[in-house]
C-alpha cells in the first residue's frame, strides 16, 4: 500500500520544505509537489492523507531522557505541580497519601519538589517536615533534578541509617550539628535508601515503559536516547533489557529506544562486554547505545562539580560540588570502553566534571580526534573557552536540555557569578564550532515537551517570559529543530536512517498545528501535536478519543 500525505507542508531539513510527502513499507519514497507524488502511486493501490494545512517535520528524537524512569515517575506523587511552595508540597504529599492507603509500612514516593521555587522556605525538605506526612510509613521524595532526595524518619530506619553510618562514596547524607542524619541525601547517598524501597517485578517495569511511550508519541516523539538500566537498586540491567527486547518483539513499541547504559562500576561493565553487548547492537525498537557514567550532579543541587567554589552557598563556602570518580577511575572505564567499541556519554555538569571527562576522552582517542566512537557529554552546562575548544578540537557530541533554561535562569549567575555564568549553556556557539548538538529533556527532571525546549532554545528565555539569559546564544527555530532531529540521529549513528525527511528513510514524522518558523516564538511550546508517525504508522492521533 502507499500512502499519499498531501495540503501541507512538509519540513524535510534545514532550508528545504516540499508540499506532499510519499510512504511505503514504513519508508518515505518520494518528496515533491502533490502531483510528483501522485504520479508515483499512479495505477497502484493508495490511500490520500489530507494533513490539512498542518507542519510536518521528521519524527522528534529526545536524545537524553530516562524512559523507565519517566513512566515510574507516572505511577508516584507528582510533587512539580505543588512546588511553589515547602507548605504545598507538603499538603500534595498528604493529599496523595490519603488516595493511595495501601498495606502499613508501605512507602510514599514523590518527585518533582524544586526549593528554587519555594515562595516560603528556600531549603531542602528535612525528616521533620516528612515526619508530619507520616510517622509510620517510609516517606522518600526526589528534587527535580534526581541528585537530591529527602526521606523521613521512617525511611531512615527502613534503611539503617543513623549518625554512625559510613558515607558512601559517590554522595552523602546529611548530618545536623549533633551529627544525627537530617534526611537529606545527596547523589549515591540517596542509594542507600532507594536499594531498600520494594523494586517493581517485571510486570510493573513493561507497564511503565508502556506508559512512557505512550505519553512520549503525544509529544511527537518518535525517538529516544535513554538511560534505564539503573532505574531501579537491586534490579540486575538485564532484567529491563529482556523487557525491552520483548516489547519489541511483540510488536508494542512505540518509540524507537537507543539505550544509554549505566553501569556503575568497572565489574559491571566488563560483565556487559563480555556478555556480547556493544553499541549498535539490537533490532529497529530497541539498540545498545552507549556506556553512560555519571561524573557529577546538577545546578540546582549545588553537586555539579566546579573548578572554583559556588558563590551562593554559604553553608559551604568552599564547597566545589561532588566528583563521583577519580581522574583515573574515569580513564579507565573509559579507555575500556572505547577499546572494546562502545561509545560513551558522560553526564558533566560543571566545569571541572567536563574538563576531567574530556581528558579522559582525549587519552582514550590516543591522538586520534576524529573521534570515530562519537563520544560526548551529556548537558555540558559551566562552560570555559577552554573547554569549548575542546568540543571543538575532540569532535565531542553535545547533549543539550535546552528546556532546563526554565528553572535555570533563575538560579546560574546566583550558583556560578555573572563571570563564569557568561561562558555557559554556549548552544550557538557550539554550532557554530562545527560541534554536534542534540536536544532533549533529561525527562523526568522535566517534561518531554519538544515544542518547549524548541522555544526556550530560540527565545533563550523562561517559559513565562519573565527573564531572558545570554539572548545572543538563541538558535533560529530551524536550527532548533535540527538538534531534535538530524543532530539527535546523528548521535546514535542513524543520520541516513532518520532525522530527515528525504527517500529511503525510516517514515518518522511528527504533524504539527502550526509552522513554528512564522508562530509566535513565545507560543512554540503551545502548538499542538497533531499526530506522530512511526514507520510510517500512526501511534499518536490528537482528534481520537482513545
Amino acid at each position: 500500500m502507499k500512502y499519499i500525505y498531501y495540503n501541507g507542508t512538509f519540513y524535510v531539513k534545514k532550508c528545504m520544505d516540499v508540499k506532499a510527502m510519499g510512504v511505503e513499507n514504513g519508508r518515505i519514497a518520494v518528496i515533491g509537489d502533490l502531483e510528483d507524488v501522485e504520479k508515483w502511486a499512479e495505477g497502484t493501490e493508495n490511500v490520500r492523507c489530507d494533513v490539512n494545512g498542518c507542519f510536518v517535520v521528521p519524527g522528534f528524537i529526545d536524545s537524553h531522557m530516562h524512559l523507565l524512569g519517566y513512566g515510574y515517575g507516572l505511577r508516584v506523587a507528582d510533587l512539580a505541580s505543588c512546588t511553589t511552595s515547602m507548605s504545598g508540597m507538603l499538603e500534595g504529599l498528604l493529599k496523595y497519601k490519603a488516595e493511595h492507603e495501601g498495606e502499613n509500612g508501605s512507602w510514599i514516593v514523590g518527585r518533582g519538589w524544586n526549593h528554587d521555587f519555594f515562595q516560603d522556605e528556600k531549603r531542602f525538605p528535612n525528616r521533620y517536615d516528612l515526619d508530619r506526612v507520616s510517622a509510620d510509613r517510609p516517606v522518600i521524595i526526589y528534587r527535580a533534578c534526581g541528585h537530591i532526595a529527602s526521606v523521613n524518619s521512617a525511611a531512615l530506619q527502613a534503611a539503617g541509617i543513623t549518625g554512625k553510618t559510613a558515607q558512601p562514596e559517590g554522595g552523602c547524607f546529611d548530618l545536623d550539628e549533633k551529627g544525627e542524619p537530617t534526611g537529606v541525601l545527596r547523589e549515591y547517598g540517596i542509594n542507600l535508601v532507594s536499594r531498600v524501597i520494594p523494586a517493581p517485578d517485571k510486570e510493573e517495569i513493561r507497564t511503565c515503559i508502556l506508559q512512557a511511550m505512550k505519553k512520549l508519541n503525544a509529544y511527537g516523539i518518535t525517538s529516544v536516547q535513554s538511560d534505564d538500566l539503573a532505574a531501579f537498586p537491586g534490579i540486575f540491567y538485564e532484567v529491563v533489557l529482556k523487557t525491552y527486547r520483548e516489547l519489541e518483539a511483540e510488536g508494542l513499541m512505540t518509540v524507537k529506544v537507543y539505550e544509554q547504559c549505566l553501569l556503575s562500576d568497572m565489574d559491571a561493565l566488563k560483565s556487559f562486554i563480555a556478555s556480547g553487548y556493544r553499541t549498535g547492537k539490537g533490532g529497529r525498537f530497541f539498540t545498545i547505545g552507549p556506556l553512560k557514567i555519571i561524573s557529577d550532579g546538577s545546578l540546582g543541587a549545588r553537586t555539579a562539580f566546579l573548578s572554583q567554589p559556588y558563590a551562593d552557598d554559604p553553608e559551604k563556602p568552599d564547597g566545589c560540588g561532588i566528583s563521583i570518580y577519580s581522574q583515573s577511575e574515569l580513564d579507565e572505564r573509559i579507555g575500556y570502553a572505547s577499546e572494546h567499541g562502545m561509545q560513551v556519554a558522560v553526564h558533566a555538569i560543571g566545569d571541572r566534571a567536563m574538563e576531567m571527562a574530556a581528558d579522559a576522552m582525549e587519552k582514550a582517542m590516543a591522538g586520534h580526534t576524529e573521534n570515530k566512537l562519537r563520544h560526548g557529554i551529556v548537558h555540558c552546562q559551566i562552560t570555559t573557552e577552554k573547554l569549548l575548544e575542546k568540543f571543538r578540537k575532540l569532535k565531542l557530541h553535545a547533549y543539550i536540555q535546552s528546556v532546563f533554561l526554565d528553572h535555570d535562569n533563575h538560579v546560574v549567575e546566583k550558583r556560578v557569578g555573572k563571570e563564569r555564568a557568561f561562558y555557559t549553556y554556549q548552544f550557538k556557539t557550539l554550532l557554530n564550532m562545527g560541534v554536534s548538538v542534540s536536544n532533549g529533556s533529561d525527562a523526568p527532571v522535566e517534561r518531554p515537551s519538544v515544542l518547549a525546549g524548541i522555544q526556550c532554545a530560540v527565545t533563550r528565555t523562561t517559559l513565562d517570559g519573565t527573564k531572558t539569559f545570554l539572548p545572543d546564544q538563541a538558535l533560529t527555530v530551524e536550527e532548533a529543530l535540527e538538534t531534535y532531529t538530524l543532530m539527535g540521529a546523528r548521535a546514535s549513528f542513524e543520520e541516513e536512517e532518520k532525522g530527515m525527511l528525504i527517500p529511503g528513510m525510516a517514515a518518522d514524522f511528527t504533524v504539527l498545528a502550526e509552522d513554528l518558523r512564522s508562530c509566535a516564538p513565545e507560543r512554540i511550546k503551545d502548538v499542538a501535536v497533531c499526530g506522530t508517525f512511526v514507520n510510517g504508522t500512526c501511534v499518536f492521533d490528537r482528534s481520537s478519543k482513545t
